[in-house]
């Protein structure tokens, strides 16, 4: 009977895992699809014009990379108090995110405006590339908040354990996209033709367009339940506290990133520029880049930890908790272990999808063999940092993140610097950097410190 009960428990907290990951697994595919849609358009006008679009999504993509704290933080809090029976202040708590995302937005979007041209000028390119990528960002800038305030309307509705409404909004707004480039950039009828800046206005609409319409979802939630619809000043300073934590943690992710890079950069140099050079950067970007897909996968499953456990936490139920974190560890090894199989199993074949480069693709297949073997490290990390971030735990995750940071960085470059090859260098990054995570989080998860119960943390 009670491996009777066991067996049904687990079945109904992986129903409710399910539920949430799969619709955020495809939302968050959803999201890169915006500049590869924005990439398929202008592309055809010409190289310096998709050069143009990469430089200048970059700079969008890490400005708002850097805030996805709004949508983290948010679902964690509404999550809490949703749990607590206390819906209303979930949304007064949710329209305080709301609130902040704009306090953000707005003049981050002005500044980024005013300064795209020396923005776009560190990236070193010429002034045929950097044309095009200031007049696309100068005109981007403008959905800084809107694309904000979709991160701050995610984050409540997943608080609320929707994350159907997300999808939704984001695939029409994708189709939008792609309608609006095609006609912004090549004209039709009274519409003239804009080029690259009507790939930017075009997006920038499309993003508009999502953000009222899950502003406006969250508004009626809001309405329904009595709640405040006026800034709280506060609790948008609360939220702006908890936000920060979460910000050193994204940035020390993305520090580690840039250093991995930056290593393989130094490697590469040695060659004495025979050419191998570009090759074993092409090589790096591309297994970066195919990491950072597979990641969405194990990402989703963290998204559901985030509203799972907070909503356990704000109920005061600490052994759901404690047993919907096992389960989802459960979820990150398997999904861990099935995309390393695919990445090893297609390894071979992948390279010729993307480059046409022979040396490239070679080099590639022993990266991402190595890469493959840390999937299912990655699987257990993804989740458990989305059980801290759930459980608002985001101090020790900022504190965890430094500590692995300055443990791997200078590891990895002295390896680099010793003339380590490729391959040698993912070794680092997976048993050191991906490795490092693993134990913090581990240590923090086997103890009770993370457990604090009720409505707010």
């Amino acid at each position: 009977m009670n491996a009777l009960t066991r067996s049904a428990e687990h079945r109904s907290l992986d129903r409710e895992i399910a539920r949430l990951a799969v619709p955020a697994f495809l939302a968050l595919i959803a999201e890169p699809l915006f500049l590869l849609g924005d990439a398929a358009v202008v592309g055809h006008l010409g190289t310096r014009e998709l050069a143009g679009l990469g430089i200048a999504g970059t700079v969008m993509a890490t400005i708002v990379g850097l805030c996805v704290f709004l949508a983290y933080g948010t679902t964690a809090s509404v999550a809490r108090q949703l749990g607590a029976g206390q819906r209303r202040a979930a949304l007064a708590q949710g329209i305080d995110g709301l609130w902040l995302a704009a306090a953000i937005g707005i003049p981050v979007s002005v500044a980024t405006a005013l300064l795209a041209g020396p923005l776009v000028s560190l990236f070193g390119a010429s002034d045929a590339v950097n044309d095009p990528a200031t007049t696309y960002l100068r005109i981007a800038a403008s959905g800084i908040t809107p694309l904000l305030l979709v991160l701050a309307t995610t984050g409540v509705l997943r608080g609320l354990q929707d994350t159907r409404t997300p999808l939704v909004v984001a695939v029409v707004g994708n189709l939008a996209n792609i309608g609006l480039n095609v006609l912004l950039v090549y004209g039709a009828g009274p519409v003239p033709r804009l080029e690259i800046a009507g790939s930017a206005l075009g997006s920038v609409l499309a993003q508009v367009g999502m953000a009222l319409a899950l502003v406006l979802v969250v508004l009626r939630a809001a309405r329904r339940e009595g709640a405040d619809l006026r800034p709280d000043l506060p609790g948008v300073r609360a939220a702006a506290r908890a936000g920060v934590p979460l910000l050193v943690r994204t940035l020390t992710l993305r520090a580690s990133l840039l250093v991995t890079t930056y290593a393989v950069v130094i490697a590469a140099g040695s060659t004495g520029g025979s050419g191998d050079d570009a090759v074993t950067i092409a090589t790096h970007q591309l297994a970066l880049t195919l990491w950072g897909f597979l990641a969405f996968v194990l990402d989703a499953i963290a998204i559901a930890a985030q509203a799972i456990t907070g909503r356990h936490l704000g109920a005061g139920d600490v052994a759901a908790a404690r047993a919907v974190t096992n389960r989802m560890i459960g979820w990150g090894v398997v999904s861990g272990v099935l995309t390393g199989a695919l990445l090893a199993g297609s390894s071979p074949w992948l390279g010729a999808i993307f480059t046409p480069d022979q040396g490239v693709r070679e080099a590639l297949v022993p990266v991402l063999l190595v890469a493959a073997l840390a999937q299912p490290v990655a699987g257990v990390v993804f989740v458990l940092d989305g059980v801290l971030i759930g459980a608002g735990d985001g101090r020790y995750l900022a504190t965890a993140g430094l500590i692995v940071l300055c443990g791997y960085a200078p590891v990895v470059l002295l390896t680099s610097g010793l003339g380590a090859g490729l391959p040698w260098l993912w070794v680092v990054f997976g048993v050191l950097f991906m490795g490092g995570r693993l134990a913090t989080l581990l240590h923090r998860a086997a103890g009770d410190r993370w457990l604090v119960t009720g409505a707010g943390r």
